[in-house]
């Protein structure tokens, strides 16, 4: 018997959620020596992915229950097996809840994990011996939301400009490499001066720019005339507002917005100007998660565009050292910063 661990749904929070008031930790025991249910397995967790999007799915309708644990990707090691798939200390990757041990039912052990999440269970295929937590990353949904959105959305093509806000970020640092080895002349905002040495010096940004220092307008506008570069081919928008409309006013006809997915609204100055300015310059605005849908069908049809191990072909083996992610070890609160 072991005590098992949850992060739990508590209440729907406002804002960002409050530790120990809308998540909690619980813990109830676990025997390791009862069999899985026919079909299925009994799974530990060593990696599970916390991702943004998670706030979304703490509301009524969300997606996540009160008073159950929250889920996502995860890497975990088979305790025991009733599933002819797999056995006894087989690594997985699965959407898993956001608990130490659990059981898995036949009707997803039966399943493949689907791209970016979902479905069932797969073993985790590594043949080219890289760190696990990659696959829920640079090689999970991070990594084919910016591989999918780039390509399908923004056309990349040699010598363009590209300008990435939250270019720190999980995506962000991931679509500016990809564009850098595409050939393009990436511009990157970021919140700090530490994130800003980060993406010119370690991941090869070409300018960039303190969102906190300066205004977005003025400073893209000053990293443009630095490079040489007369406007923007492609935004990729991970945080709208100020930056959609600096982005929108620097943007070369035929231009093309990579969009977040979920609902970012213009400045509410003037707020109806933009999306004519847009119109008027012809730009293409998708948001990503059109791109991630494609990306998740083709995957289901075995293309490459959805399969990561196209991205260990393309581009893992020469950046690795270059991917930043944040590890924390163990299930307990801590207290939650803002970007």
């Amino acid at each position: 018997m072991v005590q098992n661990k949850s992060l739990v749904l508590a209440r729907y929070p406002v804002g960002l959620p409050i530790p120990g008031e809308d998540l909690v930790i619980t813990s109830s025991e676990f025997d390791l020596n009862i069999p899985p249910p026919e079909g299925g397995l009994v799974l530990k967790t060593h990696y599970i992915s916390f991702e943004p999007f998670q706030r979304e799915l703490m509301q009524p309708a969300g997606g996540y229950a009160l008073n159950e644990p929250l889920s996502n990707n995860a890497i975990s090691t088979v305790v025991s097996s009733n599933n002819p798939r797999f056995k006894a200390g087989d690594i997985v990757i699965s959407t898993v809840e956001f608990s130490e041990y659990q059981t898995i039912e036949r009707a997803r052990a039966d399943q493949e994990q689907l791209a970016g999440g979902g479905g069932g269970v797969s073993l985790l295929k590594n043949s080219a011996g890289l760190d696990p937590k990659l696959f829920l990353g640079a090689l999970g949904m991070s990594g084919l939301t910016a591989y999918s959105s780039l390509y399908e959305i923004g056309k990349p093509k040699k010598d363009e400009v590209i300008f990435i806000s939250a270019a720190s970020g999980a995506v962000g640092q991931i679509v500016g490499q990809l564009a850098k080895q595409e050939g393009l002349t990436v511009i990157g905002s970021v919140g700090s001066d530490a994130k800003l040495e980060f993406i010119q010096k370690e991941l090869g940004f070409d300018g960039g720019f303190n969102y906190k220092a300066e205004k977005a307008e003025s400073a893209l506008k000053r990293v443009l005339g630095e490079l040489g570069k007369g406007g923007l081919d492609i935004y990729y928008d991970n945080v709208g507002g100020e930056h959609l409309v600096a982005a929108i006013t620097a943007m070369n006809p035929f231009g093309r917005i990579c969009k977040s997915s979920y609902p970012i609204p213009f400045p509410k100055t003037n707020a109806f100007q933009w999306p004519v300015v847009a119109f008027l310059k012809r730009a293409k605005i998708r948001t990503r998660s059109t791109a991630y849908r494609r990306c998740s069908w083709l995957s289901a049809k075995g293309s490459r565009l959805g399969d990561s191990s196209s991205l260990i072909k393309t581009w893992v083996p020469s950046i690795r050292s270059s991917i930043r992610g944040t590890c924390k070890s163990g299930l307990r609160m801590r207290k939650l910063r803002t970007r």
